[in-house]
């Protein structure tokens, strides 16, 4: 699944949760006995019939389920999980129809969300059929069966779509609703006769009943979790091609497949590369990608096998409005996606522990074959990005191990966070980089094949990891994966004779709130480099190490930034550094910018070291250099709002930087220009819009202005920019006429976009209006949790104390799987400590106890950025009254 993550220079979520040891090998058996569960272990399933009869008017759906289940000892009752059903009859009956009927007494327990089937004498050991008719309910929001309504030119509809995970089938199918009980499934249903039906598996048989009504049956599932199954329903238009033997298609509301093209031509491409990458072809005869209009809290796209979900904000491209990003992350999610019909779905971790097999692996897959099938977008700078996102939430108190013990649903649902992805990615990106990609991939390989429909724990990818490139990575494994936290390298002494440099290295551990912490130890492989030389590796171990590098230049310590560290040179080294840093590699400028940047503000090096190295970049340094450096100089804006005349001063010395940038390449798109520059156009006019540059203000507002009558004033890939840019700096005025073109609005991808403007004014009675927009139906039922989310990124203490105000209202316009983690999340940019009280108050009130990790984190968050803005900016000022501002 695609998490919706938060900027990593924002935030710093993260969570606080017990270490678990490492997993031993494990039977299938064995397995069973050791993972956690939260429903007696004596009964398993092997198989579900289900059928379905959405009322999708009413919101309500009658289920029938028939499970077939093995009894493993003798009890008296089978306990299950189900959520909001009420049953209408029960049965039970040994396989074949063997035996007497039985009917079972029916207890539902709401707060546990089981249902259990009593019966008057114990059940012998044996197989048996469990049969269940029942009715549930439609949401409005991504959680079990939900639907959508969009506008459309031929008016308003409604589709309906399943989001199972982590733990939401159970809303659906009365089931074992747990990863490590996988089965197969049958599924069935009875729609309006012109509806497309969309499930993990084709439909076998489709038979019009003659009442306006269809029957639609699916082929068998592969043996797989409850959470990965899929079914969808309404006014769709489908898109195939072929790969490799299957059928590859996409899915949309009517009208929209054109725009979908170019997601059916990449899933197909990334297939292709994946069956050779993990020497496994992918086994379902399709494999759709659904696309739905809205959007959710909690994800973008879930991997459900053989039918993907994602919203059209992540699959479509509109060209009157879709940018170069939007088309790269169309790409990157999809590749995400179907990384995980592998990692996730045909091998699944046995618990949510090891959540980040399943995504930490999507991720690092992802990345890769974005760099290898795309190599015009240079995305290889971007996994430093994603090691900035876990590092964020890393660095505070509240975190958490990559592998994390997890008790509950609420727990679960928290997981999804950037140490599970971003942090997961970068560490098996740092270990293939040590063992090396054959070995690696001939790990994958083996892991795919020893535990193909199966589950599994971290351990069972690092054995066959290590026993493929024979190299002991067991430990460095379990030291990144097993404790939390982010190595310091620090280079202490660098000395060069006879042509060779010889570092003084020590390790340490890098945090933003625990300076007088005492470092947990790590085995760190690392890599260093002078200007123009090879590189050279080591394992850091013990807490010290030397390494002789050839040459006596500048020394880049994670040459590559390969490695899951910090690196903290000491001011010799660091002024060798500025001095060179136009001669750097790319990716080693943007790794040694954002330690520097990270380590300024935890006061381990001054916070104007950055500002150094940003004078010492080149105008045409690679685009996204400079887009790093826009989106750092917003965020230390940022640090000094309520200080007019401070950020003033700060301001001038960023526009001067940024502007001659965008001058250099223009507003308007060129001939044959790459990829990463119409990405930082928009980077640019965002930014400097933000920083209250006139000239751009003043463009934007001239072509805004001018797009009735000229429509190449907006193009399609600025117009997301320019309208970011008038939406900020608006007047009531222009702000009516944003809302009068929000409600005409008829396509569901500009709509949703058009409410986000509206709640991005930096004026406060503006952003009030939108707060209070947001909690009519107008918006749309998915639209208001970001309008009041959006309204945050400016007004943090306005947005977190209008939700809690209205939480009965807006909770029914947030997931649930989001909700523990929405309402402190909005408080994020707030530098007021008052606010770290008021989210402990919603916390107390509002979480279990178990599950305040996003509280708790927000919470640091705040005391961290109000130190930054107490301790850190004298700094800044100072190198601004003596370099100018």
């Amino acid at each position: 699944m695609r998490r919706i993550l938060v900027s990593a220079v924002a935030l710093a979520l993260a969570g606080a949760c017990t270490l678990s040891a490492a997993a031993p090998a494990a039977t299938p058996a064995a397995m069973t006995a050791t993972t956690t569960t939260q429903l007696p272990r004596n009964v398993k399933p092997t198989h579900y019939d289900v059928a379905i009869v959405p009322h999708a008017q009413s919101l309500t759906f009658d289920g029938k389920v028939g499970i077939d289940l093995e009894v493993l000892e003798a009890t008296d009752r089978i306990v299950l999980n189900a959520l909001d059903m009420q049953f209408s009859s029960a049965s039970l009956v040994g396989q074949g129809g063997r035996g007497k009927t039985l009917s079972p007494k029916v207890t539902v327990d709401a707060k546990a969300q089981t249902a259990t089937f009593g019966f008057d004498k114990p059940l012998a050991p044996g197989r048996y059929r469990l049969a269940l008719d029942y009715t549930g309910r439609i949401g409005t929001q991504a959680n079990g069966l939900f639907a959508i309504d969009y506008d459309t030119k031929a008016g308003r509809k409604r589709a309906l779509f399943t989001q199972f995970e982590n733990s939401d089938a159970r809303r659906m199918i009365p089931s074992w609703d747990e990863p490590s009980h996988k089965a197969t499934f049958t599924l069935e249903a009875t729609v309006p006769t012109g509806q497309l039906a969309v499930s993990n598996m084709p439909a076998t048989q489709t038979r019009d009943l003659g009442n306006g009504s269809t029957h639609v049956r699916f082929a068998p599932s592969p043996k797989m979790s409850t959470y990965l199954l899929f079914f969808s329903l309404g006014d769709f238009e489908r898109a195939t091609t072929q790969a490799e033997g299957v059928e590859v298609g996409v899915v949309t509301q009517r009208g929209a497949i054109e725009q979908a093209r170019f997601a059916l031509d990449s899933s197909a491409d990334v297939l292709r590369e994946y069956n050779d990458y993990f020497g496994t072809p992918y086994p379902l005869p399709k494999l759709d990608n659904v696309a739905s209009p809205g959007g959710s809290q909690f994800f973008s796209a879930m991997e459900n096998w053989g039918a993907i979900f994602t919203f059209e904000h992540t699959l479509l491209l509109d060209p009157s409005i879709s940018t170069q990003s939007d088309k790269q992350r169309v790409f990157s999610v999809a590749a995400h996606e179907i990384a995980h019909q592998w990692f996730g779905d045909l091998v699944t971790m046995s618990w949510w522990d090891d959540l980040w097999l399943n995504e930490g692996f999507a991720t690092w897959m992802a990345a890769r074959t974005t760099q290898k099938l795309h190599p015009e977008w240079n995305t290889r700078l971007e996994i430093v990005g994603g090691r900035e996102s876990a590092m964020s939430r890393d660095a505070v108190a509240t975190t958490h191990p990559v592998v994390q013990h997890v008790e509950t649903v609420e727990q679960a649902s928290q997981a999804f966070d950037a140490i599970t992805y971003q942090k997961g990615s970068a560490v098996i990106h740092m270990l293939e980089g040590y063992v090396g990609a054959d070995a690696w991939r001939t790990g994958v390989r083996n892991y795919m094949k020893a535990h193909a429909y199966g589950n599994t724990v971290s351990d069972d990818l690092w054995r066959e990891i290590q026993a493929a490139s024979g190299k002991p990575m067991l430990d460095i494994a379990h030291d990144f994966t097993l404790q939390p936290g982010i190595p310091m390298i620090r280079v202490a002494d660098a000395k060069c004779a006879g042509g060779r440099t010889t570092l003084t290295l020590t390790q340490g551990e890098f945090t933003k709130d625990r300076p007088d912490k005492q470092p947990l130890a790590w085995r760190v492989p690392v890599i260093a480099q002078s200007v123009g030389g090879e590189p050279v590796r080591t394992i850091v171990e013990g807490g010290r190490g030397t390494l002789d590098v050839p040459g006596c230049g500048p020394v880049v310590v994670n040459a590559g930034q390969s490695g899951y560290y910090r690196t903290l040179y000491a001011p010799a080294q660091f002024a060798a550094i500025r001095d060179g840093f136009a001669r750097l590699d790319a990716i080693d400028q943007l790794g040694v910018m954002n330690d520097v940047w990270s380590l300024g503000l935890a006061g381990l090096q001054s916070p104007a070291d950055y500002l150094d190295l940003v004078k010492a970049t080149p105008r045409d340094a690679d685009p996204q250099i400079w887009g790093d450096i826009a989106g750092s100089l917003r965020s230390l804006d940022d640090y000094y709002d309520g200080d007019a005349a401070r950020q003033q001063r700060f301001r001038a010395f960023a526009v001067a930087q940024l502007a001659p940038v965008l001058a250099r390449i223009g507003w308007d798109e060129k001939q044959g220009e790459a990829d990463p520059v119409k990405i930082l156009r928009t980077e640019l006019i965002d930014t400097l819009g933000a920083l209250g540059d006139r000239n751009v203000i003043e463009e934007a507002r001239r072509r805004y202005a001018a797009q009735q009558r000229d429509a190449s004033a907006v193009p399609g890939a600025l117009r997301k920019a320019v309208l970011s840019v008038v939406a900020r700096h608006t007047d009531a005025a222009t702000w009516d006429a944003l809302h009068a073109a929000a409600k005409a609005e008829t396509t569901p991808l500009v709509k949703d976009e058009m409410y986000s403007l509206l709640s991005s004014a930096q004026d406060p009675a503006l952003a009030k209006r939108a707060l209070e927009l947001a909690l009519t139906d107008e918006p749309g039922a998915t639209n208001s949790a970001s309008m009041i989310r959006t309204v945050a990124r400016l007004h943090p203490d306005m947005a977190f104390d209008f939700a809690v105000a209205h939480i009965a209202q807006v909770d029914t316009k947030v997931d649930s799987t989001s909700r523990a983690r929405y309402y402190p999340g909005l408080a994020n940019n707030s530098l007021d400590e008052a606010m770290i009280e008021r989210i402990r108050a919603y916390a107390q009130a509002h979480v279990a106890e178990g599950s305040r990790r996003a509280a708790e984190t927000s919470m640091a968050n705040i005391a961290y950025r109000a130190k930054v803005h107490r301790e850190r900016l004298p700094a800044i000022d100072a190198w601004l009254a003596k370099h100018g501002g």
